[in-house]
């Protein structure tokens, strides 16, 4: 018998596309189907139909209801339906429609900016030398490079190397050391010149990664790139993807493909061509990102951090050829990098953070001083005295869009602001990128609750304003998420729109971060204006509206003159610790000096939450 095919039928804002589907594939969710088509959706909660990033729209033929069964069938308008949750039917043919919102492939809007507010040396991990003549064996070599480098740390000569003595007599050696934390390493000896050597930072971060290419030779940055993390297609955080890992064991090798082979190599492929270099020029590479991040691109399993004691397999420095990660990047016949793992200080306070720490000057203040990053994980530490404090809080990927009805991360056609007129009652959006909106981003979100309270549109707990909603009739529309506003009309006259549901995980997102910083002061018997700087840190503080953060209580209390934007200082640290290796040294003072306070152990932390559930006054 001939086996039967499928037929799917795929509008997207670029046309469309048709897909052959063969009986073995016919069980599939759409969204494995689609994936396999280089459409790839927003399953942000890891395909478990928490959040409706992967909705598409059926325009004729039939899906079914992978749980239940049930089949759904087109009728006259669109029916929205979530890929995860539905395969196609067995009618033969479907017609389905992706909004723009629901795909993973517009332009993300990442940040690499940043602003360092330390000094640094000019001391790189990877280095090269010139020693006169008179070598006659490795021990004259490691001496002659320690005196010239005046390395305090031991010098040794790399056992896999050619007897040293067969340099001896030339007039000018070239020498190559690279750093190890308790010694230096000569990994190369020539009488020719060497390329000029390259390093890369790396930012890898739970929903993008940044990076630069970097001349180790002056520290100039000659390119840069980022893009999203390939494993946001498996989960949208951290404890999605730990999950995956503890049930199946081969999810640990197909997330370290996803952040290795398709997210950071396509990167580096593209700054080396724009800076016009070769693979064969790097030297080395210094990663920082959260713990599990660090885990997943060693390959290593981070599902322990997932339960009680959260007990990671590394926090320290580590160092690995970069052909270990399956990041291949030499040329033939030469030696590839080496990777720089940065150190953590524990299992949800990671080497993103302690470059942070460093990066900022916060590690330096005098104090009392705050680091927020609001991003996915949403991680806060206080510098008071002697003493630095850290928290993660579970704060969710709300600010990123996640689980909100037309929520989409930074990127052209996100609403990246949002402002009202008030009388009478309307809307104005700025919109990145000068394109058409297709769905709201995180900034956008805390100008509505910031504005919104402001004209009196929500009460204090979110709910809009009855009397406002009766005078303004046609800016409001009742839908499967309860009384929702239009923010605006995107692509093919489709409703954005802000609901009260949206409203309520907004608020949960900026009372986890609110009540994580209040409980670090009150550690401390501090109050918000002892602070004398706080450093606003990650892509989403970034571009946020300051005022209006403090004015929805995501920062409570504090006034806008405290505030400072530094950008991604996990890249700056990461960028720091590539050119000065001195750096490492103070990383692994910080992770061990930081006290972690478990938020869900501390008595008065759920008092706090629910209080900054509501909107201030």
């Amino acid at each position: 018998m001939t086996p039967r095919r499928f037929h799917l039928e795929v509008e997207t804002a670029k046309g469309l596309h048709a897909i052959a589907v063969t009986q073995q594939q016919h069980g599939k969710r759409l969204t494995e189907l689609l994936r396999g088509e280089h459409l790839p959706l927003n399953i942000r909660c890891g395909q478990r139909g928490l959040c409706d990033g992967c909705v598409v729209e059926l325009l004729a033929g039939s899906l079914v209801h992978i749980a239940s069964g049930k089949v759904v069938t087109a009728g006259d308008a669109p029916l929205s339906v979530r890929g995860c949750e539905h395969r196609l039917g067995d009618g033969g043919s479907a017609r389905i429609r992706i909004p723009p919102r629901s795909l993973l492939a517009y332009e993300p809007q990442v940040v690499s900016e940043f602003r360092i507010n330390v000094p640094r040396a000019h001391d790189p991990l990877w280095q090269q030398v010139e020693i006169a003549d008179g070598i006659v064996n490795a021990g004259d070599l490691c001496h002659a490079v320690a005196a010239q480098q005046k390395r305090r740390r031991p010098v040794r000569f790399d056992p896999r190397l050619a007897d040293a003595a067969q340099w001896s007599g030339q007039h000018r050696l070239r020498i190559t050391t690279e750093y190890h934390d308790d010694h230096w390493l000569i990994t190369g000896v020539s009488d020719k010149p060497q390329p000029a050597p390259l390093g890369v930072a790396i930012d890898v971060g739970t929903t993008t990664v940044a990076l630069l290419l970097v001349d180790l030779a002056n520290g100039g940055i000659l390119a840069h790139g980022a893009d999203f993390n390939a494993q946001i297609h498996y989960g949208e955080d951290v404890v999605t993807r730990m999950n995956l890992c503890a049930h199946d064991p081969a999810m640990v090798g197909q997330l370290q493909d996803a952040v290795v082979q398709r997210t950071i190599l396509p990167l580096l492929t593209n700054a080396l061509v724009t800076a016009k270099a070769a693979a064969g020029q790097l030297r080395c590479l210094s990663v920082a990102g959260n713990t599990t991040m660090l885990h997943l691109l060693a390959g290593i399993d981070p599902s322990p951090m997932g339960t009680v004691p959260f007990r990671p397999v590394f926090l320290e420095h580590r160092m690995t050829p970069a052909e270990s990660v399956r990041l291949a990047l030499r040329d033939a016949g030469g030696a590839g990098p080496t990777l720089h793992l940065l150190p953590s200080a524990a299992a949800y306070i990671g080497a993103d953070l302690t470059a942070g720490i460093f990066a900022s000057g916060l590690v330096y203040d005098d104090g009392p001083s705050l680091l927020v990053d609001a991003g996915t994980n949403g991680e806060i530490i206080l510098k008071h005295g002697d003493r630095l404090l850290g928290c993660a809080t579970a704060a969710g990927p709300a600010f990123e869009g996640s689980g909100l009805a037309n929520g989409i991360r930074a990127g052209d056609g996100a609403v990246g602001h949002i402002g009202f007129d008030a009388e009478p009652l309307a809307t104005r959006t700025e919109v990145i990128g000068n394109a058409a909106p297709i769905g709201i981003c995180g900034s956008a979100y805390v100008d509505f609750l910031a504005e919104a309270r402001r004209i009196g549109l929500i009460n204090r707990t979110g709910r809009f304003d009855h009397d406002a909603v009766s005078k303004s009739g046609e800016l409001f529309l009742r839908n499967q998420y309860g009384l929702a506003l239009r923010v605006t009309r995107g692509q093919g006259n489709h409703d954005i729109i802000i609901s009260e549901l949206d409203i309520a995980r907004l608020l949960q997102a900026k009372a986890a971060i609110a009540a994580g910083l209040l409980t670090l002061l009150h550690r401390t018997g501090l109050q918000p204006r002892d602070i004398k700087r706080l450093y606003l840190a990650g892509g989403f503080g970034m571009h946020i509206n300051v005022p209006n953060a403090i004015a929805c209580g995501l920062l409570p209390g504090f006034a806008p003159e405290q505030v400072q934007v530094v950008g991604n200082t996990s890249l700056a640290g990461a960028y720091l610790a590539l050119l000065d290796s001195g750096v490492l040294d103070g990383l692994t003072r910080i992770g061990k000096q930081l006290e972690v306070v478990e938020l869900n152990l501390d008595a008065g932390f759920e008092d706090r939450f629910i209080e900054q559930l509501a909107l201030p006054e």
